[in-house]
């Protein structure tokens, strides 16, 4: 599941938490670090407005998707009835893999969720999925807690990975002004260097 959304963020202020083993440490606030927005929308906004690494699905639920840092794969963090639940486990996935870099989408995820030490993905899935449920309010219907969190089989997961990285390929494309496209080389020269009249043409000059 921006490009990224998970990555850590470059403007902004930090916020100070006082907390266990977080004491006077600068914690990275989302909702300090607005999104980008598309220049020219030729797509439909998934992306949460506030929320990092939260995207809806046309059946109102929401889907969390964590891109690891350095490598080009991601951890599928599960499908939530709320936007707060999926961004509770961006929360926990994110403290896992940057630690004290990381972009939060709550100060107190440093010191109320519980962060695996491994880095594997299926514990920090198992995590994210603990802490959301953890933050499942009372709002939530009767329909949506019995329906649960939802985990794609893996093939689909990888679909949507897809999908993911094409709304973020489609975004960068709308951010990134139109480029004139590079001079043709011809045996190691530009065209604008070949003199066209120096050669014979011979189109019009055959026997019949």
């Amino acid at each position: 599941m921006e490009h990224d959304s998970e990555a850590s963020c470059e403007t902004g202020s930090p916020t100070t938490v006082q907390s266990s083993g977080y004491s006077d440490e600068e914690v990275i606030l989302a909702s300090s670090r607005p999104k980008k927005r598309a220049g020219r929308r030729v797509f439909k906004e998934t992306r949460h407005p506030v929320y990092r690494g939260v995207r809806r699905r046309n059946n109102n639920k929401w889907v969390c998707e964590m891109r690891v840092p350095n490598n080009n794969s991601r951890i599928w963090l599960g499908t939530y009835p709320t936007p707060e639940m999926a961004a509770r486990a961006h929360d926990v996935a994110a403290l896992a893999l940057r630690g004290k870099s990381a972009c939060l989408n709550f100060a107190d995820s440093v010191w109320r969720l519980a962060v695996p030490d491994s880095t594997d993905a299926e514990e920090i899935r198992r995590a994210a999925v603990e802490a959301a449920e953890a933050f499942m309010g009372e709002d939530v219907s009767q329909q949506q807690r019995n329906e649960g969190i939802e985990e794609p089989p893996r093939l689909q997961q990888e679909e949507m990975s897809e999908v993911e990285e094409l709304h973020d390929l489609l975004l960068r494309i709308a951010n990134e002004p139109l480029m004139s496209p590079p001079p043709c080389v011809r045996d190691g020269r530009e065209w604008n260097d070949v003199e066209i009249f120096d050669a014979e043409v011979s189109l019009w000059s055959f026997s019949i």
